[in-house]
């Protein structure tokens, strides 16, 4: 069995070896569907950019993704198919120009899509994507007014309220709403033959801005912002304008806008809303900047969301140190050489809810300088760790990493991803669909239990420390009841135990504690009878834990690196995990590409392709470290 373990663990060394780029990063694709490839064709289109090899690479990739059905899916065992992916399919494709409407897969992808409800039932961030290219009217109503961003961080909701992604996407929504902006070109296609209304266009109905609860609040905060600060018309002016300001003065060295292709391409279209040409420097700096994420994943360009190369290198790096390569391996030095050229030390937005705070986090993306989070910089500062006492250019990254981490610690003890204490009651009034995902940052058993973990691990803080103890007073709240926690940010239930158990038992806390024995004894209860462990991605639509019925490699080493922790021997349940990865490295199928990672339940999933070299040499690392 040693050797078995050891010759896994070096084929997954030589390969994450053979992948490391020059600058010592690893830059695996940070995949998530075909939503971001229609968007770049539509946003090509639109700005009459005429990149044709891009556009018919793009399309290709798009068709090839199509079931036969006619339909394009989230994820492979997703029901029938989904109908925002297959309309945003079916838009790019015509308006690429490549394709018409007569043509057999797009005749199967609109009977697709009228069957299932037509363009009313797509999501509501794709409808606004129709009301800017043109295709309907704007809702007469929009639930977030421009003049919110002019409110003080005390008013009780106000435009810091929102997460930092939420804000990323909404300041140019607010002023795309306000202007009622929209731009049809030459090529753009007629869509009115998908509405099952035959309207032709979506009206407020459609986009569910009814909420009365909401309206009311909407009305009193106009009043509000009225008396407050002046006149109507010099107040609109002077929202407008710092709205503006907000994108343009966290645009990204690259050219986008807080590096996330979504809040860029809306950021493009409110800029022309307020007057910007097609040609201006900004926006040209903005689509090179998407151009410059695209990707290659078999043979085809993949436009990726965001780039996830610190948190892809932060993670291998540390897996390959708990594998025992030296932290004088050359492969380590130069990883680590590059994140310490990553920190951050300019302040964010997030220094509005954590104003003691100082900066010192890692990002997500190669180009990040604005939005560190929690998750990046403790995977950062696992990588560095073992460096720190034998380099002192390490040790002022270490200190400034470790004190942001903790000044990052939400009121009720957990840790968000960008941003403490913004999950406001007061934003699920909001008529916004999915706001749970898209405007709030709450704790999570995930970064709060990798949290734990780093801390436990590779710091002097011990389980009587106040942030610890709340930690953990926060994970143990928050259990499900069938033991298991679920994780925000990965797929799901197995990912969300897996952090937490790992967390809570580098703090101190005894596989006998009633929380750890639970989650444990979950975790042998879904296990499959090849020895691996699947999660479906309905278990974040449905809120409860749903089987994949077929084992995963990324699965099975979180499940097996929870057990691990648990026990100080190998169990029955542990030698079976083990036997799968080691007999499935190589393994390529459907399983491997499924996603692993979330970022909205029922429309966002993400597969990163490193996951598979990461956590299975994590977990035969930790088996061999414990056990042999």
């Amino acid at each position: 069995m040693k050797k078995r373990i050891r010759n896994g663990m070096n084929q997954i060394i030589e390969t994450l070896r053979k992948d490391q780029s020059p600058n010592g990063s690893w830059n695996y694709p940070f995949e998530t569907g075909i939503s971001t490839d229609c968007y770049m064709i539509i946003l090509l289109r639109s700005l009459e950019i005429n990149d044709e090899n891009l556009i018919k690479q793009l399309s290709k990739r798009i068709l090839y993704k199509q079931k036969k059905n006619g339909a394009w899916k989230l994820f492979e065992d997703e029901p029938v198919g989904n109908s925002t992916s297959t309309f945003e399919a079916y838009y790019a494709l015509l308006y690429s120009g490549y394709y018409e409407k007569e043509d057999p897969r797009l005749k199967a992808a609109k009977k697709f899509i009228v069957e299932n409800g037509g363009v009313e039932e797509i999501h509501m961030f794709a409808k606004m994507m129709l009301a800017m290219t043109g295709q309907h009217k704007w809702p007469a109503f929009f639930p977030v007014p421009i003049e919110m961003i002019l409110l003080p961080t005390s008013f009780p909701v106000n435009f810091y309220s929102f997460s930092e992604f939420g804000r990323a996407n909404l300041a140019p929504i607010m002023i795309l709403a306000d202007k009622k902006y929209s731009l049809k070109t030459e090529k753009s296609p007629d869509l009115s033959d998908l509405y099952s209304s035959r309207e032709g266009q979506i009206n407020d109905q459609v986009f569910d801005f009814r909420d009365l609860e909401w309206r009311s609040l909407y009305t009193d905060l106009k009043k509000g912002i009225s008396s407050f600060i002046g006149l109507p018309n010099e107040i609109h002016k002077l929202a407008t304008e710092h709205t503006k300001q907000y994108m343009l003065s966290r645009i990204e060295p690259d050219g986008t806008f807080f590096g996330y292709f979504s809040s860029t391409f809306l950021m493009i279209f409110a800029l022309m809303s307020l007057g910007y040409s097609k040609s201006h420097p900004i926006i040209t700096r903005a689509v090179k900047g998407l151009k410059s994420m695209k990707c290659e994943i078999n043979g085809l360009p993949h436009m990726q969301y965001t780039t996830a190369t610190v948190w892809n290198t932060s993670l291998i790096n540390y897996a390959l140190q708990e594998a025992g390569l030296s932290s004088s391996d050359v492969m380590v030095k130069t990883a680590n050489r590059y994140l310490l050229s990553r920190q951050h030390y300019k302040f964010g937005d997030w220094v509005v809810h954590n104003p003691s705070g100082f900066p010192g986090g890692w990002g997500f993306a190669d180009v990040n300088t604005i939005h560190p989070d929690v998750d990046d910089t403790t995977a950062s500062l696992r990588s560095i760790a073992r460096s720190v006492q034998i380099d002192s250019n390490f040790f002022q990254s270490w200190e400034r990493g470790v004190l942001w981490v903790l000044s990052m610690q939400n009121n009720d003890g957990g840790w968000p991803a960008f941003e403490k204490n913004t999950n406001s009651k007061l934003l699920q009034l909001l008529p916004i669909e999915k706001a749970e995902f898209i405007l709030t940052d709450p704790s999570s058993a995930d970064l709060t239990g990798r949290t734990l973990e780093f801390f436990g691990k590779f710091t002097n803080l011990t389980k009587n420390h106040p942030s610890i103890k709340a930690g953990v007073n926060w994970l143990n709240k928050n259990q499900q009841k069938d033991g298991s926690w679920y994780g925000r940010w990965g797929i799901c239930y197995i990912y969300g135990t897996w952090a937490a158990i790992t967390g809570l038992r580098a703090v101190g806390e005894l596989p006998t504690h009633s929380s750890i024995s639970k989650a444990a004894k979950w975790i042998m209860g879904i296990q499959n009878d090849d020895g691996g462990w699947g999660e479906s991605c309905k278990s974040d639509i449905n809120n409860t834990y749903i089987p994949l019925k077929s084992s995963t490699l990324t699965h099975t080493a979180w499940a097996l690196d929870a057990l691990i922790a648990t026990s100080d021997k190998p169990t029955e349940e542990i030698n079976s995990g083990l036997n799968y990865l080691l007999e499935n490295l190589e393994k390529e199928d459907w399983t491997t590409d499924y996603p692993k990672g979330q970022g909205m339940a029922g429309d966002f999933y993400i597969h990163y392709h490193s996951y598979r070299h990461i956590f299975p040499l994590v977990a035969l690392s930790h088996y061999k470290n414990k056990f042999s």
